[in-house]
């Protein structure tokens, strides 16, 4: 099984959609500013760093709404060992690669896509260790 590793929200204001997770779930939120198109890391468990953390607890981003984007809600991001295959298993039941994947430096390879019920999601191939082209 691919497992869910991310969830991504959408978000208007980057200040108040900051302010609001802070305060009401206590995330810690990293804005990584223009060179990352405004991405927000949120962190909802510290599963490296407490030995109490949630089984399954995973952490996430905010990415901001854009008018030229198609599907912009809330989605998981699944990881998978091989974006291409994975693209052509979401073409060939039914779903729908939203463009080609791009690479997050020191991350991997990242690709949206639409379900077979219009469900916005994503996958996420892993750079491997010391692998230059991610990072």
């Amino acid at each position: 099984m691919d497992p869910v590793v991310h969830f991504e929200l959408p978000y208007d204001d980057a200040d108040r959609v900051v302010r609001f997770y802070a305060v009401v779930f206590g995330w810690k939120l990293q804005p990584l500013g223009a060179a990352m198109d405004r991405y927000i890391l949120a962190t909802t468990a510290e599963a490296d760093v407490r030995i109490d953390a949630p089984a399954g607890a995973i952490n996430g981003g905010l990415f901001p709404r854009k008018p030229d984007w198609p599907a912009q809600q809330p989605s998981v991001v699944i990881g998978v060992a091989d974006i291409r295959a994975t693209m052509n298993r979401i073409d060939g039941a039914g779903g729908r690669v939203l463009g080609q994947p791009m690479t997050i430096p020191g991350v991997g390879e990242y690709v949206a896509f639409l379900d077979s019920e219009g469900n916005r999601g994503s996958v996420l191939q892993a750079a491997m260790a010391g692998d230059r082209t991610a990072g």
